[in-house]
């Protein structure tokens, strides 16, 4: 079953199924990620404040993870490809009215449909990597992960040239093209599961009761959690830190947001060579270490306001060992659950989603016009993580 050749009745190879899978989940970084220099301009156009614009963010979060509320049980029952066409189709026909807002209310109403319906299509992925690759699920996770990683690394460029070429409506014409793309791959290849027949006898509450009352994965769940926040505060402040923070161009900016993606996927390549002979917890402590490390000299460098190159050389270790606590927290949460991977995989993406679509309104409230804000809630992140890990330890 595992090994990479293995076909399956379609005749799908899992060669092909890896980066079709990966195509399915780089929709939503590249809906989040795409528009992120653009913000500046449609607070203007659409009369609003960048706040405002970055609460877009929150939202989108917000309906990604009720998404995956509704829409992960259900993977454990129905059908993959129905999912997907629902997920993928909805969000086409969101994307093609997005650039038609006229006002921030409709913008932020939209981005929440989009997000909602689109977590369909993505609550399917880690059930099917699962059934292709077993046990050795974490290097079928960081595969994808590193093809997904692409996607936010190149967006905010993408995003970036097509502003200066148009405007920002073409931005979300372009989402809706490629996820056309995607939905047509998915029609011709996507292999659909095996036995759903046999999957149905579980309740929605009892699947989520057995996921929430584990007390072994539970801090594990709450170090994602936090890891989330850091992150997601990070996509959210990160246009303002550069772009008005420090005043760099959009393309400059776009060109900072894919060094620190370089370091996410370097991240995630060392952790593929090292975690199966480490062990995810080992891996773990090694990328907390080093965030501890590098979210206190991003509060030092935000305190004392010291050039741009102090907060990049403290934010790109960051991000790195940010995405290694991520991938390892997430496995080690997963393995403890082989029966409920939908519900698992929905109850981590619900938490860290909802949990991400707390940075908007939390900068908010902080907002002082530094980087202070988003540097400090970083820090706290990282620290609650260290506590929970010890917590593990000390048990």
């Amino acid at each position: 079953m595992n090994n990479s050749h293995h076909h399956n009745a379609e005749g799908v190879s899992v060669k092909l199924l890896l980066p079709l899978l990966a195509s399915i989940l780089a929709i939503s970084p590249l809906a989040i990620d795409m528009y992120l220099p653009a913000m500046p301009i449609m607070a203007n156009e659409l009369g609003t404040d960048m706040p405002m614009v970055q609460n877009s963010l929150s939202i989108y979060l917000l309906g990604y993870a009720l998404g995956l509320l509704f829409f992960g049980p259900l993977a454990d029952q129905h059908s993959r490809r129905l999912l997907v066409f629902i997920g993928i189709g909805g969000f086409v026909v969101v994307s093609l009215l997005l650039p038609f807002c006229e006002n921030i209310e409709q913008f932020l109403t939209l981005r929440f449909v989009q997000a909602f319906i689109s977590s369909a299509a993505t609550v399917i992925v880690p059930g099917t990597i699962r059934e292709y690759y077993g046990k050795n699920m974490a290097k079928g996770f960081s595969y994808v992960s590193m093809i997904m990683m692409v996607a936010p690394m190149i967006a905010p460029t993408i995003g970036a040239l097509l502003l200066v070429l148009h405007s920002w409506h073409l931005i979300f014409y372009v989402l809706a093209t490629y996820s056309l793309l995607v939905l047509i791959l998915v029609i011709k290849y996507l292999p659909e599961a095996k036995n759903v027949e046999k999957r149905q006898s579980m309740s929605f509450i009892t699947r989520y009761k057995i996921v929430l009352t584990h007390q072994k994965a539970r801090l594990d769940l709450i170090s994602s959690m936090m890891i989330s926040l850091a992150f997601f505060s990070y996509i959210t402040a990160i246009p303002f830190v550069y772009l008005t923070v420090f005043g760099t161009s959009e393309f400059t900016f776009s060109v900072l947001f894919a060094i620190n993606v370089i370091a996410l996927m370097t991240a995630h390549f060392i952790n593929t060579k090292l975690v199966v002979r480490k062990g995810s917890r080992v891996m773990l402590s090694y990328g907390l270490v080093l965030s501890v490390l590098a979210a206190t000299a991003l509060v030092m460098a935000s305190y004392w306001q010291l050039p741009l190159i102090f907060t990049l050389l403290s934010v790109i270790p960051l991000m790195g060992s940010i995405s290694m606590i991520a991938v390892n927290a997430d496995s080690l949460v997963l393995v403890e659950f082989a029966e409920q991977s939908g519900t698992a995989t929905a109850v981590i993406g619900t938490l860290r989603f909802g949990v991400g679509a707390l940075a908007g309104p939390i900068l908010a409230v902080f907002y002082d016009g530094s980087a202070l804000p988003f540097a400090l809630l970083m820090w706290c992140s990282v620290l609650v993580v260290l506590l929970c890990q010890i917590m593990i330890k000390v048990k």
